[in-house]
C-alpha cells in the first residue's frame, strides 16, 4: 500500500471512530451485582412516556466498570441489613433522552399523566427541568434504584413512586436528608401530600449506603445516584442498552 493510501485510510478510520458509540468500559450490572432486581421502566410501558423509550432494546442496566464496583459494594452494604437493590434505570443512550423531549413537547399527550405528575401541566416539565436535553445517565455511572426486603419479599415503601414529578421525590421532602432528621414539613407539596416516618427513613437507608459508597445524590430525586468520580464526566454516550457481549 502506498504512503498516501495508508494515509487516507488512517484519516477515514478516524473519522469513522466515535467514542461515544463506545461500550468497551460497561458492564450489564447484573455481572457484577448478581442480587440485583432488574425493573428496567423504560423497556416497558409503565413509565411516564407510557411506551418503551428509544434505544432499550433488551430489559437489562449497563453501567461502567467503576460505578458497577461500587455499586457491589453498596448491595454487599444493604444486603448484611436485609435487604437487596433494585434498580430502575441506569445507563440511558442519548436517543432514549431525545425520545423524553420530543414526548415533552408534545402538550397534548398526557397518558401517564394521574400516575406520574397529576399535580403539574405538562407545559411546565422543561422549564422546572424535569425534561432537559442532557441527562447525567448518559455519561454511563448513574443510577436510579430502590429497596427490596428479603423478609417481605416487597419493594420497600418510599412514600412514592419512581419518576414521579414532584417536590414529594426530593430528598428533604419532610426531613432533613444531612441530619436523616425526619420533619414532617410537607410545605412544599402542592395539595398537601406527606411521607411518614418510616417513608422518609427508608430513603435514608438507601441514601445513606449510596453517599457511603463513592455516590452523590440529587436534590430532587431520592432515588437517584451518580459516581463522584466518574470516568466519563464529559462523554454523552450514543450505543443501546442491551445485553453486552
Amino acid at each position: 500500500m502506498g504512503t498516501l493510501a495508508a494515509l487516507s485510510l488512517f484519516f477515514f478510520s478516524c473519522q469513522k471512530a466515535d467514542p461515544a458509540a463506545d461500550s468497551n468500559d460497561f458492564v450489564t450490572i447484573t455481572d457484577v451485582v448478581p442480587d440485583a432486581i432488574l425493573e428496567i421502566r423504560y423497556f416497558s410501558t409503565y413509565n411516564f412516556v407510557g411506551t418503551r423509550i428509544d434505544g432499550y432494546l433488551q430489559p437489562t442496566a449497563l453501567l461502567t466498570r467503576q460505578a458497577a464496583d461500587s455499586l457491589k459494594a453498596v448491595s454487599k452494604d444493604v444486603m448484611e441489613q436485609g435487604y437487596r437493590l433494585k434498580i430502575y434505570d441506569a445507563y440511558r443512550p442519548q436517543c432514549g433522552v431525545d425520545h423524553f423531549v420530543r414526548w415533552a413537547a408534545d402538550i397534548p399527550d398526557t397518558t401517564m399523566k394521574p400516575y406520574f405528575y397529576p399535580d403539574l401541566d405538562k407545559s411546565v416539565l422543561f422549564e422546572q427541568e424535569y425534561i432537559m436535553a442532557k441527562s447525567g445517565h448518559t455519561r454511563g455511572s448513574t443510577v436510579d434504584l430502590t429497596l427490596f426486603d428479603m423478609a417481605t419479599e416487597k419493594e420497600v415503601d418510599m412514600g412514592g413512586t419512581f419518576d414521579w414529578f414532584g417536590p414529594e421525590s426530593h430528598p428533604d421532602f419532610c426531613g432533613n436528608p444531612e441530619t436523616y432528621e425526619y420533619t414532617g414539613d410537607n410545605s412544599k407539596s402542592p395539595v398537601g401530600r406527606s411521607i411518614t416516618p418510616e417513608q422518609f427513613a427508608n430513603r435514608m437507608i438507601l441514601r445513606k449506603a449510596m453517599l457511603r459508597h463513592g455516590f452523590k445524590p440529587l436534590s430532587s430525586e431520592w432515588w437517584h445516584f451518580t459516581l463522584k468520580d466518574e470516568p466519563y464526566p464529559e462523554t454523552y454516550f450514543t450505543f443501546p442498552v442491551k445485553q453486552l457481549d
